[in-house]
């Protein structure tokens, strides 16, 4: 489906759903890390329903994109925080939308440098296709097509509830 701006889902209700879609499959030792920045929003609140215990991790990709060379430093960098051993754990990286799958990628490389996890799977809000590598998500709460030049941008207002912004390019 090709998206409406007045047709946007609440995010915070699909918080809930993906973590309802993530229990049944929670392991022994699972960790969350969240994808800055609106993944590391959406791990804060699957932290919370899915009452774990573990502070979240939270990665910044900016140093390994594949990209790098070409568009330089984003402006907002901050540092990855992973505040527990990623040896052995099972992982669920978190990020608001999937995409190409690049960022997934980098995330990953990222994590093996903390560590060999168990295992990783991906849990986003919306996953909008168009992949151009081989990266797949194990939890989603929406699937979404957008119109050519269309971006989803999840933001948290001063409340720090997230919503939906459509963005034209």
């Amino acid at each position: 489906m090709t998206l409406l701006p007045d047709s946007l889902p609440d995010a915070e209700a699909q918080c809930q759903q993906l973590a309802e879609a993530i229990r049944p499959s929670l392991s022994k030792n699972p960790a969350l890390v969240g994808i800055f920045s609106g993944g590391v929003w959406i791990a804060e609140r699957l932290r919370a329903l899915l009452g774990l215990a573990d502070e979240i991790g939270m990665i910044d990709v900016s140093f390994y994109r594949d990209d790098f060379a070409e568009k330089g430093l984003h402006p907002q960098c901050r540092p990855t925080t992973i505040p527990f051993d990623v040896q052995d754990r099972h992982i669920i990286l978190v990020d608001d939308v999937l995409y190409t799958g690049r960022t997934t990628r980098a995330a990953i490389n990222e994590l093996f440098d903390y560590g060999r996890p168990a295992s990783v799977q991906l849990a986003v809000l919306a996953d909008r296709g168009g992949r151009e590598l081989p990266i797949d998500k194990s939890f989603e709460a929406w699937e979404v097509t957008l119109g050519e030049g269309a971006n989803l941008v999840l933001e948290s207002n001063p409340q720090g509830l997230l919503a939906w912004r459509l963005e034209n390019a």
